[in-house]
């Protein structure tokens, strides 16, 4: 595990990105939080995390209560169009989302990391 980076997707306004972090500090896990609403990841970015996280949907990685979500009519639309919105409107990226090496988990509620920083 020592030589894996582990990255967080952290708003530190989201008690569940606080409670995360305080949960890899625990575990002895450093941890590199990128305020994703400040240092927004770029699509491809965000397309390769999607992957990781093996998902069916990018929805699933999404905050769709968000008012931007019902503004930007999302709830059909494609894949594609779901990246785009996520690099343009980062905060409907969901928090926290841990990257451990090639794996990644929407960590909500915050012990799903665990699921990636123990199979490491």
């Amino acid at each position: 595990m020592a030589d894996e980076t582990c990255t967080v997707l952290f708003n530190p306004r989201c008690s569940k990105c606080r409670q995360a972090r305080d949960l890899l500090h625990e575990r002895g896990v450093d941890a590199e939080l990128v305020h994703y609403l400040v240092d927004t990841p770029s699509r491809d970015e965000i397309v390769r995390i999607y992957e990781m996280l093996d998902l069916d949907d990018p929805r699933a990685m999404m905050r769709s209560g968000e008012s931007v979500y019902r503004e930007l009519g999302l709830a059909e639309a494609t894949p594609d169009q779901l990246f785009d919105a996520m690099a343009a409107h980062p905060i409907l990226i969901e928090r926290p989302i841990v990257v451990m090496g090639d794996r990644a988990v929407v960590a909500r509620p915050p012990e799903r990391l665990l699921e990636v920083i123990d199979s490491a």
